[in-house]
């Protein structure tokens, strides 16, 4: 079968996501692609081979590699031998963002000590403004300044009460695609942690709110992985329910992720009593990567089908795995994207939907991004 040659143009299209012949030709400079062969005019010819290493070369990028780190990637045979050079060069990489996002979140952290002022704040706040506009940070004095700019609005924190609410006002993102009650979760997952960026990371199913809050009204079993989170748990408002509460790894002396990974993983009770629980449960999984595989695994195989599981398990490698597995599982789930998590955000997240079922039972607002 003849071999169907491509054009640098046709390349292009082929892969699309804004790839142009000028970019095309740069990484031929850098070594990303092989020199194509030449037709006898003199053009650019390309197999499928080439769509497809442009392809990867363009995932990589949009995952945030620089260019130099593709190339090791590209040319490491990873499969057999881990290239200690690439991954060296990818560790300078992550400590360099992390670095950025220290610098941002210091960005972040002085806009939130301006916008985040109720009105009781507003006269100082006004003159905090103003006294931004003058300072030369970049010197000792300016960053003297600074601080006493901080002191003089700090001091009027002890006048009254924070305005929770009205700091959200200005510090979220519109939400207002949103529904009501997810708005409402979103806004108690932020004030758990305290940090707004959060909601650009919490991922939920289109049928999540609607599938808790069903489930909740028939008095559904909620489920906790460990100590901790079932701790946090708002039994007054489950018992009104009629929810009964049980812990997964009902062992007290289990109070850190490192050691609900390691009991979930070493010890069959706990597995054994995954495979028990009931179908139409509500999941809280805020500490072990290994419990969240494991759910999603008896999902797959048809031996589990809870009604909603509420995945915000920690970890930097297991359990972005095991969030993204359980996305592609079909059940519908509440979690927060990478490695963000913790057992009171899943805490928080279980108390919003039941408080939300019992304060507004009648509300129908979710339903229209179903």
């Amino acid at each position: 079968m003849k071999r169907q040659d491509l054009t640098i143009k046709q390349l292009t299209e082929a892969v699309g996501n804004g790839i142009t012949p000028r970019m095309v030709r740069h990484y031929h400079t850098l070594g990303l692609l092989p020199q194509p062969q030449r037709s006898a005019s003199n053009y650019r010819l390309y197999t499928q081979r080439d769509v497809q290493q442009l392809r990867q070369v363009v995932a990589l990028k949009q995952q945030g590699f620089q260019l130099s780190h593709i190339q090791q990637l590209l040319k490491s045979d990873l499969e057999t031998e881990v290239d200690s050079t690439a991954i060296a060069q990818l560790q300078q990489q992550y400590h360099t963002i992390i670095q950025q996002l220290a610098r941002l979140r210091q960005t972040a952290a002085a806009l939130e000590g301006v916008l985040g002022r109720d009105r009781e704040c507003q006269t100082i706040q006004a003159e905090a403004l103003a006294q931004l506009r003058l300072l030369e940070v970049e010197t000792q004095s300016g960053v003297g300044e600074l601080e006493k700019l901080w002191h003089r609005l700090d001091a009027e924190t002890t006048a009254h009460p924070e305005a929770f609410q009205e700091s959200l006002q200005r510090l979220l993102p519109n939400l207002s695609d949103r529904s009501e009650i997810e708005v409402d979760l979103l806004s108690k997952l932020v004030l758990a942690c305290g940090d707004v960026s959060l909601v650009q990371f919490v991922r939920q199913s289109r049928d999540a709110i609607a599938a808790a809050r069903d489930a909740l009204k028939t008095g559904c079993q909620v489920v906790g992985d460990v100590t901790p989170v079932v701790a946090a748990l708002d039994r007054t408002r489950l018992a009104h329910l009629k929810c009964p509460v049980e812990t997964l790894i009902a062992d007290s002396h289990i109070i850190s992720a490192v050691e609900a990974e390691q009991a979930f993983w070493n010890d069959e009770q706990w597995q054994e009593r995954l495979q028990k629980l009931a179908n139409g449960c509500v999941l809280a999984i805020g500490y072990a990567p290994s419990v969240l595989m494991s759910v999603c695994e008896s999902i797959e195989q048809g031996q589990l089908q809870p009604a909603l599981v509420v995945a915000m398990p920690i970890g930097f490698s297991h359990a972005p795995a095991a969030k993204r597995r359980l996305i592609r599982s079909g059940v519908p789930y509440i979690t927060i994207e990478g490695t963000l998590g913790g057992g009171l955000l899943a805490a928080v997240a279980v108390n919003a939907l039941v408080e939300s079922t019992i304060e507004k039972p009648d509300c129908h607002c979710y339903l229209s991004s179903l």
